[in-house]
């Protein structure tokens, strides 16, 4: 059997954590008999060269991450090239726009109580932000993505990594855009240090703001699918 190595970022805070471990509960409990281990690539326990090493026979990587920026792209590969049994793991792509988060994100929106027909709303949709700029361009389709099904005004992105620059602007685009009431959308997995900066600017400029996407049953359905198209492909190989 081909395990699934749910693999996190890690953080110091135990929400972060909490998720994490919450995602790999949903994504067992929806494919019963599967063997879901839970990584973390810094921070946490179990890092992924211990989950790897406990793994007897092959393994998928399956990133619990949104943005294919440095972690998916180096960190990972290089600490699957570091692992013995290198040769019987995969790695499975992020979880990326997928419709199905688009989807989780916009029913967080209308958790704060505001309606789809509300055409004076802007959703301000502010994602974690790399230095890798065509990852932060794949991460700017959600926005646009976020309107469907709605008569929102507009909506933009802005990154965190740029907090006080991007967020003003990105206020300033929407408010162009005739919004005449803002919210903000996170584009994260789990509440932690970095959101909670972003909700101390929406604090002090009076904005609400939704709660992350979390362990939500779409969120392990997308998980299982990016395992299953991995090892799928690996099985034909």
């Amino acid at each position: 059997m081909t395990a699934l190595v749910l693999t996190a970022h890690g953080s110091k805070d135990p929400r972060s954590v909490a998720n994490a471990r919450a995602v790999a509960d949903r994504v067992a409990s929806l494919r019963p008999g599967l063997d879901v281990r839970l990584a973390f690539l810094e921070r946490s326990s179990p890092s992924l060269a211990d989950a790897l090493a406990s793994v007897d026979g092959p393994a998928v990587v399956t990133p619990l991450l949104l943005a294919d920026a440095y972690h998916a792209r180096v960190d990972i590969p290089r600490q699957i090239a570091n692992c013995v049994t290198a040769e019987q793991v995969s790695q499975a792509p992020v979880l990326g726009e997928d419709d199905r988060l688009v989807s989780v994100l916009r029913r967080r929106v209308t958790e704060l109580g505001i309606s789809r027909l509300d055409d004076r709303l802007g959703v301000l949709v502010v994602a974690i932000g790399t230095s890798d700029l065509a990852a932060n361009a794949r991460t700017r389709r959600v926005a646009p993505k976020l309107l469907a099904g709605t008569s929102w005004a507009g909506a933009t992105t802005a990154f965190a990594t740029h907090q006080q620059r991007s967020l003003t602007e990105a206020l300033g685009r929407l408010r162009r855009q005739g919004a005449r009431r803002i919210v903000i959308a996170p584009w994260f997995l789990a509440p932690g240090l970095l959101p909670d900066r972003v909700h101390a600017f929406a604090r002090g400029a009076g904005i609400p703001m939704a709660l992350p996407l979390g362990a939500h049953d779409l969120v392990a359905a997308t998980v299982l699918d990016r395992f299953d198209e991995t090892a799928a492909g690996r099985a034909a190989a």
